[in-house]
């Protein structure tokens, strides 16, 4: 079992929803939890809306990079939680798997992407506080 949980993001891009959500988990739980984030067909860059709503909450991420999705990755985590990428994402038996259904930022300005933000905020906020209590229990 590893020291602490293990969560990966993954989107179709790896530009916008699956940064957020890693960006956020970071963020929250800090070292407590591994963040990772990746996506089935990963963009050249993160969305430059998704990096200004971002930076709007204190978060930089201007520096990531989008990553391909690959097995090592969905094997190296407890949880993977997809976030539109259909059936690209490989499935292992003993994961757990959320698929959370958001707006794709994708082609949009920071005012479509913020209440994307704030639902992936709101969805990090209730598993980070779900994986870190768990994490002290143990």
């Amino acid at each position: 079992m590893p020291d602490k949980p293990s969560v990966l993001f993954v989107c179709v891009h790896n530009a916008g929803r699956s940064q957020i959500a890693a960006a956020y988990l970071t963020h929250f739980a800090g070292d407590r939890v591994e963040a990772r984030s990746a996506g089935s067909e990963p963009a050249d860059h993160v969305n430059p809306a998704v990096v200004q709503a971002m930076a709007e909450e204190g978060i930089d991420i201007s520096a990531e990079i989008p990553k391909v999705l690959t097995v090592d990755a969905v094997q190296a985590s407890e949880i993977v939680i997809t976030m539109g990428c259909g059936d690209t994402c490989p499935v292992f038996p003993g994961k757990r798997y959320l698929d959370w259904q958001l707006d794709d930022p994708a082609g949009q300005g920071v005012d479509a992407v913020r209440p994307i933000r704030d639902e992936i905020r709101s969805r990090i906020e209730k598993l980070t506080a779900e994986l870190t209590s768990a994490a002290e229990r143990s």
